[in-house]
């Protein structure tokens, strides 16, 4: 069977071209017309972002509309999306502009953030380069998951997602070339990690890995 080839991953963060937005309108209307690469890179890449430490979301807009715009309500609708139902980023955005326009509708004047707390809207590209490990059998996996960093998690459970096979990630997708692995494909499948750190996520997959701890059956 073929090796696992452990790859690590950082990110190159550049501004999108986009003028930052001050007020909910202005989140709209930038939201509206900015490069997918713009809207996955503040919904998805966050864990990777060393800035980015809020345990009540895991998007940029959810914590803009908390932090700089003193809106909770639009927070929580924001802060509970789960970008990777979506396999389509237009999906993602019509249902982010529905929310936008939903609140608009609600209040009696556009929130706006002070002086210096404007909305900076950013993409980045992913370097990814070769670790040189690798893993032969299914039965190193735990092993070598618990000792991968934050970009090798992130690289193979959440970027891959967007790679053929389209939503899988890469543990999943080199278990399926082995035969009687289809219960730890689907346990890998069921886990809700778009909430969880980077760190959280490492953890419940070995947990479930690990056939000490009664992760397979």
């Amino acid at each position: 069977m073929k090796e696992f080839i452990i790859q690590d991953c950082t990110l190159l963060s550049r501004t999108s071209g986009v003028p930052p937005a001050i007020n909910l309108r202005e989140l709209r209307q930038r939201l509206a017309n900015c490069k997918q690469d713009v809207l996955y890179h503040h919904f998805c890449e966050t864990p990777l972002v060393p800035s980015f430490d809020n345990p009540d979301s895991r998007n940029d807009f959810a914590v803009w509309a908390l932090l700089q715009l003193g809106d909770r309500v639009l927070a929580e609708r924001l802060g509970i999306i789960n970008p990777y139902i979506y396999t389509d980023l237009e999906e993602l955005r019509e249902l982010v502009l529905d929310i936008l326009d939903e609140r608009l509708s609600e209040v009696p004047f556009v929130p706006s953030c002070q002086n210096g707390g404007e909305l900076f809207f950013t993409e980045a590209v992913t370097i990814v380069f070769d670790t040189g490990g690798r893993i032969s059998s299914p039965e190193e996996l735990p092993a070598a998951i618990e000792k991968m960093t934050n970009g090798s998690i992130y690289y193979h459970f959440m970027e891959a997602r967007r790679r053929d096979p389209i939503g899988c990630d890469d543990f999943s997708a080199w278990l399926a070339s082995f035969p009687d692995q289809e219960d730890w494909c689907r346990k890998l499948q069921k886990i809700d990690f778009a909430f969880f750190t980077l760190s959280e996520l490492r953890n419940a997959l070995v947990t479930i890995l690990d056939r000490d701890k009664g992760g397979a059956s």
